[in-house]
């Protein structure tokens, strides 16, 4: 019931400097829970943007009135990483012990945001529901951590994939759940659900 609404959310995004990606903005209204409008769409072309610092911009919605004022900084990333198992941080003895030592209780209140990180090894999924005609389906799972979230490769035609990655995500808030959630590629229709866990980090 506002037609000057204040969110006040934030979202991490994972952006690699060698594409060329744009932001798009969606503003959508709900009349009830069926219902839903969309009131305009803006985009932020990400590498026009300086680095390093909080940009403010006040963004028209395009073909709609109004408009959106957002806070957007393009940072180095640091903690978020992607690999394979043979390759995966804290493989090194030296590497996990200066972790070890980064984390440890005298070291607790150095730095309050720096709560510590999460590694997780995605290694196979089994006897997954068949979503396709063939009876196979194109797995690929997707983790998610407070608003951060990375994914697989995709598994063609296959009930067992195996992506044996090591995904790692600073933890921000130990009160958060890791959601690992299995779907089914689908070309270009919106990916099919094929299942989920959740993970209480405080239960680690």
């Amino acid at each position: 019931k506002s037609a000057n609404p204040q969110w006040r959310e934030q979202f991490d995004f994972h952006y690699f400097s060698d594409r060329k990606d744009m932001l798009d903005i969606e503003v959508w209204r709900k009349d009830n829970k069926k219902h839903e409008e969309l009131l305009g769409t803006c985009h932020v072309d990400i590498t026009a943007l300086p680095t390093k610092q909080t940009n403010c911009l006040e963004l028209p919605l395009e073909k709609h009135p109004g408009s959106l004022l957002m806070l957007i900084a393009v940072a180095p990333c640091t903690g978020v990483s992607i690999s394979d198992l043979c390759v995966c941080p804290l493989g090194d003895p030296s590497e996990r012990q200066q972790i070890s030592q980064r984390y440890c209780i005298k070291n607790s209140f150095r730095d309050i945001k720096d709560v510590g990180f999460l590694q997780v090894k995605v290694l196979k999924a089994v006897d997954l529901m068949a979503a396709d005609f063939s009876g196979k389906s194109d797995p690929f799972c997707v983790l998610e951590l407070g608003n951060d979230m990375l994914q697989t490769h995709t598994v063609y035609k296959n009930l067992n994939p195996e992506w044996n990655k090591v995904f790692t995500f600073p933890i921000k808030d130990i009160h958060d759940v890791l959601e690992v959630t299995v779907f089914d590629e689908d070309g270009d229709k919106p990916p099919d659900f094929l299942g989920k866990v959740a993970i209480p980090l405080l239960s680690v």
